[in-house]
């Protein structure tokens, strides 16, 4: 029966890109299927290898010992979504890039082994005492550490990336997977991070849910500003852990009542009215699926990015790139006195251009655009801060206090003195 990894790489193309690989780097690499058998491969086994299995117990257990391990790597390579580097049961150490094809492993290429410094005794020691290896065996096998290359860690991690950036092409939804499950972990890390906030403040009643943070959310989205929009979502779900842990129906619920909030945000902010009702639906329906944690939050983070990019909707294929890039400057630089011309600069256009793409794709001019960032901005820190309005005004990019106050009210209907009170 053809392995599972040839009915979507072919075999003969594996096996030249393996043997320049080989050539290239002089290490030996290997293609394995899904179980971490060899299926093709270049570079002899070395002495030390054949050494220590030899000295293994004559046991199925240790004779698939490295099949074992080696298909336990690429599972975790899987998980975390990138290259990972493992040491085996006898301290050697490898390399593993996962090949994944609609979330199911098919294989991995291995490279490996080698060391990243010299044997030393204390390798050589705890294999002894793992496997009771008498001292004549541990002689034996130091002998044989000349025959594994040895490589600086920092070579070992540039072999890493260069494992990606040769195989990730090999299948076509690869890439896209490896992406999406480090984008997870990363998710998670700052969702845990969150948690441990909330854990370190003062003790929250249930009634404390962070409406201010809700807000910010929805802010931001009409901002357009991806990263920000991300990083309050994943603080307000890590509110949702701390208050409810593990309760995934509760979880659920607050996610749909954010996600009516938000398609409601990107119509405001721009999106077209069934473009953003469609996004919703499908979040809706997945929903429903969804069996864990991890994939609850990812789904939610991709459903606020789906919302933020349909606001880019009106611009060209050709030009939303350069759209967002402006959005993403103007979002990191609105406190400053930056110009149409900064940032036209900033996306490489002439400004009268740039200009004219910025109101297509927005339907407002790049200075109203602008002072409506600014004003957003402000009306959190008039609300959440005791500065002085003159001092808000300058921390939001206004030149004085008199300008500012005209495009609050021309914003709001209010003054900002006001509106404070």
């Amino acid at each position: 029966m053809q392995p599972y990894l040839y009915t979507i790489i072919n075999s003969q193309k594996l096996k030249e890109i393996l043997e320049c690989f080989y050539s290239c780097l002089g290490l030996p690499i290997q293609a394995l299927d899904e179980t971490g058998n060899t299926l093709c491969g270049f570079g002899t086994a070395t002495d030390f290898c054949m050494q220590f299995k030899k000295l293994l117990p004559d046991s199925p257990k240790h004779q698939n010992s490295c099949r074992d391990i080696h298909a336990k790597a690429s599972r975790r390579a899987m998980d975390l979504g990138e290259s990972y580097i493992f040491s085996c049961h006898a301290n050697l150490n490898h390399i593993i890039y996962p090949l994944v094809n609609k979330d199911a492993l098919f294989g991995a290429i291995l490279v490996g082994p080698f060391l990243m410094e010299a044997a030393d005794s204390m390798m050589l020691l705890d294999i002894a005492k793992r496997y009771s290896l008498s001292t004549e065996n541990i002689l034996d096998l130091y002998e044989s550490t000349d025959s594994v290359h040895i490589i600086t860690p920092e070579k070992a991690t540039q072999i890493s990336r260069l494992l990606a950036y040769t195989f990730n092409h090999l299948i076509p939804s690869a890439n896209r997977q490896m992406d999406e499950n480090r984008s997870k972990i990363v998710q998670q890390s700052r969702i845990n991070e969150s948690i441990q906030m909330y854990k370190s403040e003062e003790p929250l009643e249930e009634s404390s849910y962070p409406y201010e943070k809700e807000k910010l959310l929805i802010r931001k989205v009409k901002e357009r500003n991806v990263p920000e929009s991300r990083r309050v979502l994943n603080e307000l779900l890590g509110y949702v852990f701390f208050q409810g842990g593990s309760n995934l129906s509760s979880i659920r619920s607050r996610s749909i009542e954010l996600c009516s909030l938000l398609s409601r945000a990107a119509m405001e902010g721009g999106a077209n009215t069934e473009v953003a009702l469609k996004i919703s639906n499908n979040f809706l329906q997945d929903i429903n699926s969804t069996r864990s944690q991890e994939d609850l939050c990812w789904q939610l983070q991709r459903t606020v990015e789906f919302f933020i990019e349909s606001m880019f909707i009106k611009a060209s294929d050709k030009n939303s790139e350069v759209v967002k890039n402006a959005v993403q400057f103007i979002s990191q630089n609105y406190n400053q006195p930056i110009t149409l011309e900064d940032t036209a600069r900033h996306v490489h256009l002439n400004p009268s251009y740039f200009s004219t793409l910025f109101k297509q794709s927005f339907g407002s001019s790049f200075k109203e655009y602008l002072n409506y960032i600014r004003i957003e901005e402000s009306k959190n820190l008039l609300t959440n801060t005791n500065y002085s309005i003159i001092d808000i005004a300058i921390a939001v990019g206004f030149d004085n206090q008199s300008y500012f106050s005209k495009v609050f009210k021309k914003h709001t209907g209010l003054t900002p003195k006001q509106y404070r009170n």
